[in-house]
């Protein structure tokens, strides 16, 4: 059991298996069929979960640990960091946000036109009548991970590229880039918590 543990890709593979046993488990003890849009729902919300753990979790690992720690490291440590955790950190970051935002999607699709409509307007696809602020509330979760998502995309990783010299720029826009970079992580850690509200509170009290 040590020797499969102390190999990462064995372990999370055998993870994956276990997951799609239960998945599997579910569909079986629900009683549905492959074709049933309500399993399809619960696999898209079972991916989403996952990869956004890994994308939030990354978000706090630089927030509470990397970018704080940082400035108490011995310069002659410091490239480990840049040359070897932050782009494999970056790497995973990255490409879970997009999986949770796709698969977010999903979950959306799979839950019918009309309820994506009232969410992603904040409501007002109804008209906005009684009962509809859930929509709303829902809706403020939802684009506030796109927002999020596109600064991943668009500020931290084209910035971090420049910081870490996966980008070759000279050491003032190296400077300039690596506080762009954190600014945007900064931002993403100020709207994770309202977003994370949104969806939990939503999910638990309307869904």
């Amino acid at each position: 059991m040590g020797k499969l543990l102390s190999n990462f890709r064995t372990t999370i593979l055998l993870s994956a298996v276990m997951a799609g046993v239960m998945i599997y488990a579910f569909l079986q003890v629900s009683g549905r069929e492959l074709t049933d849009p309500d399993f399809w729902q619960a696999v898209f919300r079972w991916v989403h979960v996952v990869s956004g753990i890994l994308w939030i979790g990354l978000l706090y690992y630089f927030n509470f640990v990397q970018i704080r720690v940082m400035p108490s490291i011995p310069a002659e440590l410091k490239p480990a960091i840049g040359k070897h955790i932050a782009p494999e950190a970056l790497f995973w970051f990255r490409w879970s946000a997009l999986v949770t935002v796709l698969a977010g999607f999903g979950v959306m699709i799979h839950r019918g036109h009309a309820y994506s409509a009232e969410v992603m307007s904040f409501g007002f696809a109804g008209g906005l009548v009684q009962g509809d602020q859930a929509f709303a509330l829902m809706g403020i979760g939802v684009w506030l991970a796109l927002i999020m998502f596109l600064n991943v995309w668009g500020i931290i990783w084209p910035n971090q590229k420049r910081a870490l010299g996966i980008v070759v720029v000279d050491d003032e826009k190296k400077a300039k880039a690596a506080r762009v970079a954190m600014l945007a992580s900064r931002t993403n850690l100020l709207l994770s918590l309202p977003m994370l509200t949104s969806m939990a509170m939503y999910q638990t009290l309307f869904g």
